[in-house]
């Protein structure tokens, strides 16, 4: 009696997990089944915020999937996308798509002639990086401007540009010349060869004392204050 009882209960027990299995997966279906159907939007050429907005009223949304370099698409809007336009999926679907890097430069921008500041800042905003920068001494090129680049301009770029900046000129240690008895143009033109500065104080036509004094240690691109006296 006792075992004809267990096995009652064992039937009704697998009849009643068959019937919730069954009830569950009817259910589940019914809901997958009646989700509501939605159309893709075109994504293409739109920004970023522009498209996620668009799909999230569509029911979807965005997964992106990287950056690339186009020649028409604007920086940080949307090259393409994994399911085409138009199309018809179930909404909270995930839409893949690739963003826009901007055009890649094609030309090495020229960049000799300004300061180092305004040649990195034209490099990065042409998507490269600045590279080795080699400072040389240049009687000629003031300090701290850019004497030539690698790769030279209208050549294809690289990764990256190397500079080459003006350090000015070097010094060199000279003796001061005596500058007494000279008028104002043989003076400039002295301190012209030997490449200092001469700064005159006073209304006479000579000149009658000067500082540093004649034959003391100076260094080129020094100024050498010269008194015209009467």
């Amino acid at each position: 009696m006792i075992r004809a009882s267990k096995i009652l209960s064992g039937i009704i027990y697998l009849f009643l997990f068959f019937t919730v299995v069954i009830i569950t997966g009817y259910l589940t279906f019914t809901v997958l089944s009646f989700s509501r159907t939605v159309e893709v939007p075109e994504l293409r050429g739109l920004s970023l915020p522009d498209a996620n907005s668009l799909a999230s009223k569509k029911g979807l949304y965005l997964k992106v999937e990287g950056e690339e370099y186009d020649p028409i698409i604007p920086q940080g809007h949307i090259i393409r996308q994994d399911i085409p336009p138009n199309s018809k999926v179930k909404e909270n679907r995930g839409i893949k798509v690739f963003i826009s890097k901007g055009p890649k430069a094609f030309l090495t921008p020229e960049v000799t002639g300004l300061s180092l500041d305004e040649a990195e800042s034209i490099i990065i905003k042409n998507g490269i990086r600045t590279g080795r920068i080699i400072y040389v001494h240049s009687d000629s090129i003031e300090n701290g401007k850019v004497i030539a680049q690698r790769p030279d301009p209208e050549e294809r770029p690289g990764d990256s540009i190397s500079l080459i900046v003006s350090a000015g000129p070097y010094q060199r240690i000279l003796s001061c010349p005596d500058f007494t008895g000279k008028n104002e143009t043989e003076a400039v033109n002295i301190a012209e060869r030997l490449g200092l500065k001469v700064e005159f104080t006073g209304s006479g036509q000579r000149i009658t004392s000067q500082k540093p004094k004649p034959n003391s240690i100076v260094k080129s691109g020094e100024t050498i204050h010269l008194y015209r006296g009467e």
